[in-house]
């Protein structure tokens, strides 16, 4: 990534650089045979292709990704094979349907392959003062232009083909002559590339699932698979089958056959949704941005939703979790098969937004899953509880979970109703609930979408960290919320208000005496604009947003920070965003200027996490989103988000470096001082600030040591 990229954008900041390429011009000998067997795509089901792609030498593309999606056609990437010959070099290229990279392409895209080239040599990828085989040539990375005499021919060094295929975009598909193919578990796997990576998509990590039973590892053998579309989606109100359980792979990097060396670390993706909707395939979390800007392995994963994924019943095998089963096989697939695709299996970062986060906070709690990743991110996570005045709060079930017959009782008999299997031979109910169709299943007015204490996959009513325990992971967290994530779960009254008491009856669902109560401490005040609607679901926002994310979310990082129950712990709020789920409509316009005030909604954390921006409003969006997702990214590497400074200087990524050196570090979260830098404030700049609206909090039965005393 170029800060310093051709679009206006780029242009506000660009950096100066010294250009290290030293070009040294040989004659390149005839080509002699291919060093990579051309992979032949099959049917599943049919034998395995003849060859695979990494057969004879590993893989890599290079692209330097600055995010900015309109520059992309300013921007082109490049394959590196491993040394041969100068004399097999061409043939190695054609191997991939690509020729070797000509001096004149190099010196056109100078800056891009500077940066990617010293990032290879600084990673001891490759030592790239010996240099790259070229057409008619040799190129090296050093410290200055230098013209040598030619080497010999039979020197091995590794190869620099081109990279034809630049469909940046990850919804265009695989053109022709890119397919990548890859043998792994006894099965070969045919993607292809696009401009930023490698892509494996639609995988089976799972056998068909039988309905409420738990899922197991895919068995077949000898199989061809295409991973060149995505698999269905879980059923949902959309669509989407109950044959479901696919996962998707971006990487930078394949490795020879059988080789373990420069595996890179994996971010493991859990989707968001409710526990009803979602989809490992959303392109607001594809990982072809952050894979090739940051050196990664990213899988993103399906896993059964709402009632199929989550009913609960009684004195039965049905013990709900499903859904978060899928997610710890999902695992256990990545764990036997990354190493494939380029992933290090003991480098895995689980991560997820909502209930992805909600997931995130339950894997960390799992005696199933403990052990298997060793770091987590859990991006907006709702917590909420019994507040208000009201029975329950959407957030609760998300953080604290329901017994088998506490889900049963607020989801089963409506579900048996709505299905039309009544009766009181349990058996024969499910029997009758085997023949419905899925679509109704998860159509009916009450699904199944809860966490459950089954006594396998999770045994404990809550996440553990009021001490250090066995049953909680101990590994690096990273917990946080969007500012204004409670606008989502507010309802804007759809007519203009009389009082303050009404606006916020009407956003929180709460009484009259609730809201009273509310105006009445004080605690949330009423900012007058001249539009009293507005301005009173701007109080019902920010009280939605303390109670079903901020205050428990904040709890979790102080308390387990006291009590040493992760080994470390960082917290965020996301303060610029693009849009995100607003069914209020009251994005639009409104957030396209963001010098004006306007609302950060749920989930906009994702795409500011992954480095999908799909549109730029002003130079800061850019640059925002280029130093968060460094930060997530250093920490899916090292378990720390504050990158390497030599890495961004080496990488060329000078405005993230700007806003590191200049704006200070991400603290980590330290219960035992005050220093108001428990918070990162993701923006551009981004700050330390203090935790919000603790004594809010506290009012509404949630404060910072929550946690330590029992929570539920």
């Amino acid at each position: 990534m170029n800060d310093h990229g051709s679009s206006a954008v780029d242009q506000v900041s660009a950096p100066s650089w010294t250009f290290k390429m030293t070009v040294i011009t040989t004659l390149v000998a005839a080509a002699a045979a291919g060093i990579v067997a051309v992979s032949q795509a099959s049917p599943v089901g049919s034998a395995p292709a003849v060859g695979v792609s990494n057969a004879k030498s590993s893989l890599t593309l290079i692209y330097q990704n600055n995010l900015n999606g309109s520059d992309d056609k300013n921007h082109i990437g490049a394959i590196i094979l491993d040394p041969v010959p100068q004399a097999n070099a061409a043939a190695a290229c054609a191997s991939l349907n690509e020729k070797l990279i000509s001096k004149a392409t190099l010196q056109k895209y100078q800056a891009d392959f500077n940066d990617a080239l010293s990032y290879q040599d600084y990673a001891k990828y490759t030592d790239a003062e010996r240099g790259y085989y070229i057409d008619s040539g040799v190129v090296s990375v050093g410290n200055r232009v230098k013209y040598m005499s030619a080497s010999s021919h039979h020197k091995q060094l590794p190869v620099l083909c081109t990279q034809s295929a630049n469909n940046g975009s990850a919804s265009a598909g695989p053109v022709n002559g890119s397919s990548i193919s890859v043998a792994s578990g006894g099965n070969t796997f045919v993607g292809y590339r696009n401009q930023k990576s490698f892509r494996f998509l639609g995988i089976p990590y799972a056998d068909t699932p039988t309905r409420f039973k738990y899922s197991s590892l895919y068995s077949k053998k000898g199989q061809t698979i295409q991973a060149t579309e995505y698999g269905s989606n879980c059923i949902q109100g959309g669509g989407g089958s109950e044959d479901c359980l696919f996962l998707n792979i971006q990487t930078p990097y394949i490795p020879k056959v059988g080789s373990k060396k420069q595996l890179r670390p994996v971010l493991f993706w859990i989707h968001g949704g409710g526990f009803t909707g979602g989809s490992g395939a959303d392109p607001l979390s594809d990982g072809g941005n952050l894979a090739s800007k940051e050196d990664l392995v990213v899988v993103n994963i399906n896993y059964r939703l709402s009632t199929l994924g989550f009913l609960a019943i009684p004195g039965t095998d049905i013990k709900g979790n499903f859904g978060i089963a899928d997610q710890i096989v999902a695992l256990d697939w990545t764990i036997a098969n990354i190493a494939a695709f380029g992933g290090d299996p003991k480098r895995i970062t689980i991560a997820g937004g909502s209930a992805g986060a909600g997931s995130v906070r339950t894997l960390l709690g799992s005696p199933k899953a403990i052990g298997k990743f060793q770091g987590a991110v859990a991006l907006s996570n709702l917590g909420g509880g019994v507040t208000l005045g009201l029975d329950g709060d959407y957030g609760t079930t998300y953080s604290t979970y329901y017994t088998v017959n506490q889900s049963y009782t607020v989801a089963g008999p409506q579900i048996f109703a709505a299905a039309g299997c009544n009766g009181t031979d349990v058996s024969a109910q499910i029997a009758c609930l085997d023949k419905v169709p899925a679509a109704d299943l998860v159509g009916f007015n009450t699904v199944a979408r809860y966490v459950v204490q089954d006594g396998t996959y999770v045994n404990t009513p809550e996440l553990i960290i009021s001490t250090r325990n066995a049953s909680t992971a101990h590994i690096p967290v990273i917990f946080g919320t969007v500012l204004d994530d409670g606008a989502s779960f507010s309802t804007y009254p759809t007519s203009p208000i009389s009082n303050h008491s009404q606006g916020l009856q009407e956003a929180l669902g709460i009484n009259s005496t609730w809201a009273e109560r509310v105006i009445q401490s004080g605690l949330f005040p009423l900012t007058s604009t001249g539009n009293l609607t507005l301005d009173s679901f701007n109080v019902s926002q920010r009280i939605a947003t303390d109670k079903t994310f901020r205050c428990a979310d904040q709890s979790t990082v102080y308390s387990a920070s006291r009590s040493k129950a992760f080994s470390k712990t960082y917290y965020y709020q996301l303060d610029r965003s693009i849009d995100g789920y607003d069914p209020n409509n009251l994005g639009g316009p409104a957030n396209d200027n963001p010098d004006n005030p306007y609302f950060r909604f749920h989930g906009a954390d994702s795409p500011w996490f992954f480095g999908v921006l799909n549109r730029i409003r002003e130079p800061e969006d850019l640059w925002s989103i280029q130093l968060t997702t460094s930060y997530f990214a250093s920490f899916i590497r090292s378990g720390d988000p504050n990158p390497s400074l030599k890495y961004l200087d080496v990488r060329g990524y000078y405005k993230v470096l700007e806003g590191v050196t200049k704006y200070g570090q991400w603290m980590q979260v330290d219960a035992t001082k005050k220093s108001g830098d428990e918070i990162r404030l993701l923006d551009w700049p981004s700050k330390s600030a203090g935790y919000t609206d603790v004594e809010q909090c506290d009012w509404l039965g949630y404060p910072l040591d929550y946690y330590l005393n029992g929570g539920i």
